[in-house]
């Protein structure tokens, strides 16, 4: 791979190559991030990407779309039957514009949303006062109980009832427990709003069928296909039949330009992939490392937020240790384990020190990291939030984790040979 930018921009391809070492020798533990299989990257750098089109199949408004249409149609047929959806729309960039497309499809300026707070687990795009649609809806709130530090769904369904919302959106960035769906259902019926879910986190362990799927339930359900589904950074939205025509709407011309058939193509190549024995069993190691990190965590004197674990991440409170998500994050990332600061449930410390940090366990389950790698980084995190500053062990912690990461290739030796 590369062996053209390596001729022409070899500064270019340095720093490319650069990147590549660092993921080999790095431990991946960013709840958000996945490696992406060698077919994912074959497919964005396709010809694909020289094809620009708007519309959808049929209904194209440039020409030479034939096998365009093709691509796009395989999508929907795979992306139906994985998911046992009614409608699919693959046009979105990414799960940000994949929300964006549904706001657009059936909101008004003005109208109001209820969200998960950011500060609880909740997704920028949600409503938060950071984010462009803040300004556009308006937005209420809802949080997790502070004793079980999992979803208040009766304040929740106390607070729809009041506001009487036209959204209610679930689905989380920093939430590590499964979310009741049918309730929410009901309460989104009950005062006459739409249900949208967002399950960009999930949707690989979704799609494996290991946890449960929001799309019975929900009126429009999005995601990116990076995160679980280990997959092109784009997005894509499923909705029920009778909204099929509104959400083709409100993604093109709605919030949509002209499409990215390069990533689409990944993704369309990645719904066949997830549906797959190898993919299953991925997300499957993913589960288990996640609930074996937060045991032994919890052995060795970190609070867990909520108790544990139901998906691919976990939340660390790290006041019993006396240090900020910033520091843990940073020490750490000295020895090669990446991590990132998070806010915790009425968090006392700012956005930017926090006092917890989020872990996700996707990356490490691809590489084949099992229950005992697992219990040796626990190990390592330990060391490393007893002395965050101390140079001889993050030292030591820096060899024992690029010993323990080098017995997990990244990739296949001579994946990237020309």
């Amino acid at each position: 791979m590369l062996k053209y930018t390596r001729q022409s921009d070899p500064e270019m391809y340095e720093l490319v190559e650069e990147e590549l070492h660092r993921q080999e020798k790095n431990i991946e533990m960013i709840a958000s991030e996945s490696t992406v299989p060698l077919e994912v990257m074959e497919l964005t750098g396709s010809v694909f990407t020289n094809k620009t089109l708007e519309g959808l199949p049929g209904k194209r408004f440039q020409a030479g779309s034939e096998v365009a249409d093709k691509l796009e149609e395989l999508g929907w047929k795979r992306a139906k039957e994985l998911f046992g959806a009614e409608h699919v729309n693959l046009q979105s960039y990414s799960g940000s514009t994949a929300n964006y497309s549904v706001f657009a499809s059936v909101l008004e300026p003005g109208d109001k949303i209820l969200s998960m707070r950011l500060d609880q687990g909740g997704h920028l795009t949600h409503g938060s006062p950071a984010n462009w649609v803040s300004k556009i809806y308006h937005h209420d709130f809802y949080g997790v109980n502070p004793e079980t530090e999992q979803i208040d769904y009766d304040a929740l369904e106390e607070k729809a009832k009041e506001i009487r919302p036209k959204m209610i959106i679930a689905g989380a960035s920093a939430y590590p427990r499964l979310i009741d769906y049918e309730r929410m259902a009901k309460i989104a019926e009950e005062v006459g709003a739409y249900l949208m879910v967002d399950m960009a986190h999930i949707a690989g362990l979704v799609a494996a069928k290991l946890i449960p799927s929001p799309i019975p339930w929900a009126d429009f359900v999005t995601t990116s296909t990076t995160k679980t589904f280990c997959s092109a950074r784009s997005g894509m939205v499923f909705c029920k039949e009778k909204h099929a025509k509104l959400l083709d709407r409100g993604t093109f011309p709605g919030s949509l330009g002209s499409l990215h058939f390069h990533t689409m193509a990944a993704k369309i190549w990645s719904l066949k992939y997830a549906a797959s024995p190898e993919f299953r069993a991925i997300m499957q190691r993913v589960l288990d490392n996640a609930k074996t990190l937060a045991k032994a965590l919890s052995e060795r004197g970190f609070r867990i937020v909520s108790g544990g674990t139901d998906n691919h991440l976990l939340l660390v409170d790290l006041r019993s240790k006396n240090i900020s998500g910033k520091v843990f994050q940073n020490a750490l990332d000295r020895v090669g384990i990446t991590v990132n600061k998070n806010q915790i449930p009425n968090d006392p410390a700012s956005p930017f020190v926090t006092s917890g940090v989020r872990i996700g366990l996707t990356c490490t389950a691809q590489r084949g990291l099992g229950e005992k790698e697992i219990i040796q980084i626990a190990d390592i995190m330990e060391k490393v939030a007893a002395a965050p500053e101390d140079e001889a062990v993050l030292a030591a912690c820096k060899k024992e984790a690029e010993e323990l990461i080098s017995r997990f290739p990244l990739y296949p030796e001579g994946a990237f040979e020309d």
